[in-house]
Parts: structure tokens; sequence; C-alpha cells
């Protein structure tokens, strides 16, 4: 089951045609995935500050479908295809209405923000990130 969100598509992500700055798309994806960890009771503020844990995005692939304007609502879908030790591999569909507008592809791998190196996910962040594992890779 994926993480589910909508955003509003914002006057100030737009150009002067009402047409969503692409760029603006990485700050609503940041918000999602900040949204879904704390659907968990994870915020990203233990996360960083108390746990003294970053979240890069290591890859990602974004394919522009359809321009967004101002006004819309963007669906998000947030799907979890692989945990692994340290990484998160994520795949989202943003959609308008029924049409996808674009997609994303992530891997975010978690670290220490200390030395910045892989670190194995908590159980409890682990266990709040399989709520959302799709059922196929589900181990």
């Amino acid at each position: 089951m994926p993480f589910k969100i909508s955003k509003p598509m914002r006057f100030g992500d737009c150009d002067l045609t009402g047409i969503a700055y692409h760029p603006a798309y990485l700050s609503y994806l940041v918000d999602v995935n900040e949204a879904m960890f704390a659907s968990f009771g994870i915020t990203w503020k233990e996360i960083m500050f108390e746990r003294r844990l970053g979240l890069p995005t290591v890859t990602m692939s974004l394919q522009f479908i359809k321009p967004a304007v101002y006004g819309d609502v963007l669906d998000f879908s947030v799907h979890v295809r692989n945990i692994g030790r340290s990484s998160l591999d994520l795949e989202t569909d943003v959609r308008v209405g029924q049409d996808i507008i674009w997609t994303v592809r992530q891997r975010i791998v978690l670290t220490s923000t200390e030395d910045h190196k892989s670190r194995a996910w908590p159980d409890d962040i682990r266990a709040g990130l399989t709520r959302y594992l799709e059922q196929e890779n589900a181990a």
C-alpha cells in the first residue's frame, strides 16, 4: 500500500503563465517524503537532530509527462520498493486527477551526520517504512 498525500500547486512555484517550475517539484518531493516518515511517528527533526542521522538521496530519476499549473492539486503516491540495510528505494507517481504528470525513482541512504557513513535502519524506522513496502517485495 503506498503512502498518499495531496498538495496544491502554489503560485510561487509557477512561472508567469501559471505552469509549474520543474525544480519546485523537488521541494514538494522532500515535503512528501518527510510526511511519509511522520505518518508512522518519526519526525525528520528527531532523525536529524536527536539521532544525528541524515537521509541523503544518492540516485534519482525523474520523468516529466505533463505540466502542472497553478491551482492543480497534486496527488502523490509513494511506493516503497525496497528497504536495504541502509538504503531505501522509493517510486513516486504524481497525478492531477487521473493523469500522471511526473514520476520519480529515488534511492535514499541513511547516514551518520557525524562521519557521513551509512548506518543500518533502526528497528522503529524500518518497521514504519515496512507499512508501505509493496507486497511483492516484502521479505
